[in-house]
Order: C-alpha cells, then structure tokens, then sequence
C-alpha cells in the first residue's frame, strides 16, 4: 500500500512569514505535523514541509499533492534521478534541496498540484498553515504534531 501525502503552505508577504503544514496516510493510520518561519520565502515552507512529510517513511511509493508547483517539478526530476542542472537548478535554498534529495532515496513518488478543497486533507492542511504562519509570526520558528483528534476529523482519506 502505498503512503498519501497532502501537503500547504501559507506566506504573509508583507510580513514575510510563513507557515506549513502536511497531512500522511501510511497504512491505515494518519499523522501529520505543522510549522512555520519569520522571514522566509513560500519555497522555502514547502520544502520543509516536503521534507518533514518524508522523515521515518520506510521506501516506497508515494503520492504526494503539494501546492507549490515549482517544488513539485523540481522535487520529481530529482526522484527520477535527473536533477535540474544550469538554469533550471535551484539557486536558493540549497541547505533544504540537500536534505530533500537525500530524503527522496527509495521513494517512488508521483506529485500532483493541489490546491485547498473544502472537507478534503488539502483543506485541512491548507487551514493548519494559515495557523502556523500566524504562530510562526508572533512567536518565532516552531514545528510541532498535529493532535490526534483534529487528526481523526480529517475526510477524504
């Protein structure tokens, strides 16, 4: 079976925080976790959440839908072993494209781009982002676990 992975970020651009958050369905069982950063950029809370979504997943495959679609495109080309070279290589944030591609060894992943839908575990990331960038503004860099019961609200999965 393989894992389901939903994954939103939220950016304030005037304020220049942000916030993200995933939801994971991994064998009956769902998790996710949300996060949030001062002075950051909308790649970069997708790539954390990309890569927090990955950590402790056994090999496999993977259907990832994640918002950003630059993330998602550069993210496929480099499971697929063909890394962005020149141009289209990423020029920031390489501290977090690092981790990522390490993180994507042995997974098979299939992206999509999804944006929120009411009453879906895109909503429901997507609402637990707008959260954490609000948290992240007013108290600095955090990630933590959502609870289980908001867990267990979730529909669609």
């Amino acid at each position: 079976m393989s894992t389901r992975i939903w994954i939103q970020t939220s950016h304030h651009a005037a304020f220049k925080c942000g916030g993200w958050a995933y939801v994971r369905s991994q064998a009956g069982e769902v998790s996710g976790q949300a996060g949030g950063e001062r002075y950051t950029t909308p790649e970069r809370m997708a790539l954390a959440a990309l890569i927090a979504a990955l950590k402790d997943l056994p090999k496999g495959a993977l259907a990832i839908q994640i918002d950003n679609g630059a993330v998602a495109r550069t993210a496929a080309l480099i499971a697929a072993g063909r890394p962005p070279e020149g141009e289209e290589a990423p020029a920031e944030n390489l501290d977090l494209w690092a981790k990522l591609t390490a993180a994507l060894a042995g997974h098979a992943p299939s992206f999509a781009i999804a944006a929120p839908g009411k009453a879906s575990p895109t909503g429901f990331a997507a609402a637990w982002a707008e959260l954490a960038r609000d948290k992240a503004n007013a108290q600095g860099p955090f990630v933590s676990a959502i609870p289980k019961p908001n867990l267990a609200k979730v529909a669609g999965l």
